[in-house]
């Protein structure tokens, strides 16, 4: 969170989606605690008090008059559950900063993005009214579908492991069932689950349960969004839509589409995986290769895509607007699907850390061997890339609504010649070196005329931020600072 914001950079700052300013001129501002809400129920950020943004974007100091007390009303208004839902914060994510160039006071409040569990974070004792998310322009309001979606996220039993008591097992779509067990048997040829008849392995797949109410067994939702048909699908899932259009010419709007409701097939996750799966798969290049006398048709890019369609599933929020939609063009594939990235973005491109939004359905796919357990599957898909010499893949994260996308473009890297490399790299730094030691020289000069100078001083004779100028002061051997940060000078040591 610290990288977030450094006092030493202020000046290169300007407000975003992790960074917010405010004068509070007049004690703490109202707005603080939407901006607290927006940040806790995104990424995270940083309020600064005691700054203002002109029109241009640049940050200016206007200070606190009394900042000790202004904190203290901070923790107290924090920890009033009236008005803020949870503390989020430590001792140390609240600190106060003397501007050495201005003598203004600042305080800083690092904001940690919310845990999946504690999330919303809302304020005013109004959940549906006081919780708020963040984009570039600022604070919005949460929709009532945005909040719902963080209260069935909070839970360590996903949505997809409720029992449907009003569906009876007969609904499913047995074609679909018998494809799967095939696909089961030939990965795992003698499993135990082969000798059970289809009610019990439904059962132990956690494709149907035992309801609480009547102790028959019903379709859990799991189930239903496996191996359901689509008319009965969107009873218990009115936005459920599935939607693969390949477009490889820009002039025509699609050459093949599959949609779930077009009612020439189930309509279920188990089909389209597997119809769209064959259809990216077709232009891919397969190596001769031979196993045990077998030809082996599998590449990494194969099991990339596998990765990338069955995330794309696992991680749909099956109540989010719009669907599921996959679209092949002639140099990339876009994966796109309702609902936010529960454990964030950067985590995600990380990896190590799993928490799918429909457990059940990742257990499923994984005993056919599709998805990974552990969350190497997204950085897996980005090794592949890079080692094919693509383009880094695109993960991407939208609100209002709640949507992710991932883009896998076939395109080779442009390419940079080692010695155009070196040779750019080369001509930057002697460029750098020499505009340094000028700005040193200038700085001795300036010294020598003045003896004793301020940060600010140095910085506008030099037409330099406050920042740059304090960074050429501490590699200045030949300089020292004297006095406090209040007080602070430099001269030329004697």
């Amino acid at each position: 969170m610290k990288e977030v914001f450094d006092l030493s950079r202020f000046d290169s700052y300007k407000e975003d989606n992790r960074r917010e300013v405010k004068k509070a001129e007049g004690g703490l501002p109202n707005s603080l605690w939407d901006t607290y809400s927006s940040f806790a129920n995104c990424y995270g950020g940083v309020i600064i008090l005691g700054v203002k943004e002109d029109r241009e974007g640049k940050w200016h100091t206007t200070g606190l008059k009394n900042a000790s007390k202004l904190k203290k009303d901070f923790w107290d208004t924090l920890n009033n559950r009236k008005k803020v839902s949870i503390n989020l914060l430590k001792d140390d994510d609240v600190e106060t900063f003397l501007m050495e160039d201005t003598g203004d006071v600042i305080m800083v409040i690092w904001v940690p993005a919310a845990k999946r569990e504690q999330k919303p974070v809302f304020i005013n004792d109004d959940l549906f009214g006081g919780t708020f998310r963040r984009n570039w322009e600022g604070d919005y309001h949460c929709t009532r579908l945005q909040v719902k979606t963080m209260l069935r996220d909070q839970a360590e039993e996903t949505m997809d492991m409720e029992v449907l008591e009003e569906a009876e097992i007969e609904d499913l779509n047995i074609d679909s069932v018998h494809g799967y067990r095939n696909s089961h048997k030939s990965f795992k040829p003698g499993h135990p689950f082969e000798r059970l008849d289809d009610n019990e392995y439904l059962r132990v797949i956690g494709a149907a349960g035992v309801s609480k109410e009547d102790k028959r067994l019903h379709p859990t939702a799991a189930g239903m969004l496996m191996f359901g048909n689509e008319y009965d699908i969107v009873r218990y899932f009115p936005e459920y839509f599935l939607d693969y259009r390949e477009n490889p010419d820009t002039v025509i709007r699609w050459t093949d589409r599959i949609q779930s409701s077009s009612g020439e097939w189930s309509g279920n996750l188990f089909d389209f995986y597997f119809r769209v799966y064959n259809r990216i798969i077709k232009d891919i290049k397969v190596p001769f290769k031979m196993k045990g006398g077998f030809r082996i048709d599998d590449t990494p890019v194969h099991r990339a895509l596998r990765e990338a369609l069955a995330n794309c599933i696992i991680n749909t929020d099956f109540y989010g607007k719009y669907g599921v939609i996959i679209l092949k063009e002639s140099d990339k594939l876009i994966l796109e699907n309702p609902g936010y990235i529960r454990l964030g973005k950067e985590q995600m491109r990380l990896g190590g850390r799993s928490d799918p939004r429909n457990k059940s359905l990742m257990k499923m796919f994984n005993m056919i061997d599709i998805g990974e357990h552990a969350g190497s599957g997204v950085p897996n898909i980005f090794n592949v890339w890079e080692e094919e010499g693509w383009e880094e893949p695109i993960i991407e994260e939208s609100f209002e609504p709640d949507r992710t996308s991932l883009t896998l473009k076939f395109i080779e890297k442009q390419a940079i010649k080692t010695s155009d490399k070196k040779q750019a790299i080369k001509t930057s730094d002697k460029k750098q070196a020499i505009k340094t030691g000028k700005n040193m020289e200038k700085i001795r000069l300036y010294l020598q005329k003045h003896e004793t100078a301020r940060t600010s001083d140095i910085a506008q004779f030099l037409e330099l931020s406050t920042a740059r100028t304090r960074a050429l002061l501490s590699e200045m051997e030949d300089v020292e600072a004297v006095g406090t940060n209040r007080t602070r000078v430099y001269r030329l040591r004697r």
